[in-house]
């Protein structure tokens, strides 16, 4: 069974032989990112392709958030860039949940919280605790906590 971390390092190698820039210089700074998170603890360990996906999501991420900054300093070539760069990187990671499956999913966790007890507002903790683990790594927090406010305040 091959690794998620293997399989990157067998595409950047594949990139690297194309001459691919983008993909070889992305897939290496998320295997170091890795390689990072490996010898970070007491002891150096192999990851788990979970904790692979975290840290790619986590990767992916700040590749929006730099390409939404470059765009706002005007900057539309590194904007371009770290786009291209991230979605590159969500080629690794699970198909993100539609609207619709995230809507789905979190009026389900309200109806949970609300026949619990749990209602309006102040529910938005127990919602969460209930839609967190069913979406994880499927829907970005901040995506997921729109949702669960905008159906509690419906």
């Amino acid at each position: 069974m091959t690794t998620l971390k293997s399989k990157l390092q067998e595409d950047l190698n594949a990139a690297i032989r194309e001459r691919d820039e983008l993909r070889s210089s992305t897939l290496r700074l998320t295997l170091t990112a890795i390689t990072k998170e490996e010898v970070a603890g007491k002891e150096k360990r192999e990851l788990s392709d979970d904790e692979v996906l975290k840290v790619i999501t986590k990767e992916a991420k700040k590749r929006r958030e730099a390409a939404d900054a470059f765009a706002q300093g005007g900057r539309a070539e590194s904007a371009e860039r770290e786009t291209a760069e991230g979605e590159l990187l969500a080629t690794y990671l699970p198909k993100q949940l539609s609207e619709d499956e995230l809507n789905e999913i979190v009026a389900q966790a309200v109806a949970e919280a609300k026949a619990a007890g749990a209602e309006g507002p102040r529910a938005m903790g127990a919602v969460m605790k209930i839609v967190n683990p069913k979406v994880a790594g499927l829907a970005e927090g901040g995506r997921v906590a729109a949702v669960v406010k905008k159906l509690l305040a419906g």
